[in-house]
């Protein structure tokens, strides 16, 4: 059973979700909050997998509370919901840790697909928004970075398939375009994430552009 949090300063909102997350027979809403320092107080004594994190909310932002849960060490991972058009703070909640984003009009069933993603250890990045989305802010956020080694420690193939993947590709997509087999994409990355001391993929999306290996629009 995957345990999820909500974490939404609209009670409406976190009712929808819960209405359509409760109605499935492998997740269960074990809380919810109204901002984000609800939300860690709630995390303190309820043990959960996933937390559905909205941005923008009162008295502690999504991406400062995503921050602190994910600097706190092995615990419930973060899945970010954007409105996109007025969310800057999306790419910033990526670099504090989330492990994925999705636009708050996303239909039922890729909301349900992307917590089973995230709950599985593994990363969404929406393919359709990604491009758009690191585009438009990467670059703009500061000094600090991800990037820890070198583009050169890279092999030219592991460069490639991290392009791609910064292009919002799917391992079936980057396979596709490549003509590899999806297993050796997955291996790659693997080796990428571990070169570049990364935790997931996006991570390394992240990386790619704060690197300067891919450089966003003006």
């Amino acid at each position: 059973m995957i345990r999820v949090v909500l974490v939404d300063d609209q009670q409406l909102v976190r009712a929808g979700f819960r209405l359509v997350l409760d109605y499935q027979p492998d997740i269960t809403v074990v809380g919810e909050a109204g901002d984000g320092a609800e939300a860690l107080r709630l995390l303190q004594t309820t043990e959960a997998d996933v937390v559905v994190m909205d941005l923008r909310m009162p008295v502690l932002d999504g991406v400062a509370a995503t921050r602190r849960i994910c600097a706190a060490g092995p615990g419930p991972r973060v899945l970010v919901l954007t409105t996109f058009d007025t969310d800057e703070e999306a790419f910033a909640a990526l670099r504090a840790g989330a492990s994925g984003f999705l636009l708050k009009s996303v239909p039922p069933d890729e909301l349900l697909s992307a917590i089973r993603v995230v709950a599985g250890g593994e990363a969404v990045v929406a393919p359709r928004v990604t491009r758009s989305l690191l585009d438009r802010f990467a670059g703009q956020l500061g000094p600090e970075s991800l990037a820890r080694t070198a583009p050169e420690d890279l092999t030219e193939r592991e460069t490639e398939v991290l392009l791609l993947v910064a292009q919002g590709l799917s391992n079936v997509e980057i396979g596709a375009r490549l003509q590899v087999a999806e297993a050796t994409v997955k291996t790659h990355m693997g080796r990428i994430l571990a070169k570049l001391q990364l935790r997931d993929r996006v991570q390394a999306v992240v990386w790619a552009y704060e690197s300067g290996l891919v450089i966003p629009k003006s």
